[in-house]
């Protein structure tokens, strides 16, 4: 089925309507009440521990993107400014007085350190045919680090369902999560307009296939450990149950925009590949304790 076209009066539409419809979460909207810290905490605390850094990284997302896209146009610039940052540093803030709250040291996001693969392709990207590249690798990460958050904060939600801890997940995850496919819907819509806009020619698209695959990194992983905290993630998550299930699942736009033409290919090996490595992490600092959520 050919997919619809999408204009960019369309994407600007999306962008302005995610502003209005979904403003910011106030911390005083939330309901923090945990009726079993010790047990949400031993069962849920590195999750919440993780996703509030990487939510409170948001402004060095951002200075990345300002890295790789010197000329980023006036849609980006109103998406990540003015709806994306303020919602996500939100969600951060709130999850981290959640894990205060639970006994938790605070959060310790790193806001400005910006990694030299990044700076290095920043340097290229001020020859616009690199930038184009660079403008389709970030809405591809943000596709896939979007949807890894959806499924995340649902697997959390009804964990916390089942602990009996309802204002958390009604009142904490619930709206986090709601916001978060209007963030993966942007980057899907604006990563398909571009390809089919045609802005990039196929030496590019080579290009971008070949950086891709060697710069692919799991939502949070940027410094040597992180990967075994990702891995504990998805592992009390129950995610390690099917992890060829989930790699199919955040990687489902680049696969069918970057990787249209490889027929019989479900999952792009290096996003497994990543995801494996997590796990083995995980289970290698944790060889007792590695185990998934269970659904009793």
């Amino acid at each position: 089925m050919a997919r619809a076209t999408v204009t960019p009066e369309q994407l600007r539409a999306h962008v302005l309507q995610l502003g209005e419809k979904h403003p910011p979460i106030s911390l005083d909207s939330v309901d923090r009440t945990v009726h079993d810290p010790r047990g949400v905490r031993e069962t849920f605390g590195p999750v919440i521990g993780y996703l509030s850094r990487v939510e409170l990284e948001v402004d060095r997302n951002v200075l990345e993107l300002l890295t790789l896209l010197p000329e980023v146009d006036a849609t980006d610039r109103i998406f990540f400014a003015d709806v994306w940052q303020p919602q996500e540093i939100q969600h951060g803030l709130i999850l981290d007085r959640l894990q205060q709250d639970l006994g938790m040291p605070a959060a310790e996001p790193n806001t400005t350190v910006i990694s030299p693969k990044i700076r290095l392709l920043g340097a290229l990207s001020h020859l616009r045919p690199v930038q184009e590249v660079a403008r389709l690798l970030y809405y591809l990460t943000g596709a896939a680090t979007e949807r890894s958050a959806v499924l995340a904060y649902n697997r959390l939600s009804e964990g916390l369902e089942r602990m009996d801890e309802r204002a958390v997940a009604r009142t904490v995850v619930a709206p986090i999560k709601q916001q978060e496919p209007g963030h993966f819907a942007y980057y899907r819509l604006a990563a398909t307009q571009m390809m089919q806009s045609g802005a990039l020619r196929p030496w590019q698209l080579r290009l971008a296939r070949v950086l891709r695959r060697q710069s692919f990194a799991l939502v949070g992983v940027n410094r040597p450990g992180q990967d075994a905290d990702y891995g504990r993630v998805v592992s009390t998550l129950g995610i390690d149950d099917d992890l060829e299930g989930f790699a199919r699942d955040i990687s489902r736009v680049e696969r069918e925009l970057l990787w249209a033409g490889q027929k019989g290919m479900e999952v792009p090996g290096y996003v497994l590949a990543a995801l494996k490595d997590a796990v083995a992490a995980y289970r290698e600092r944790h060889p007792a304790g590695a185990g998934g959520l269970t659904t009793a």
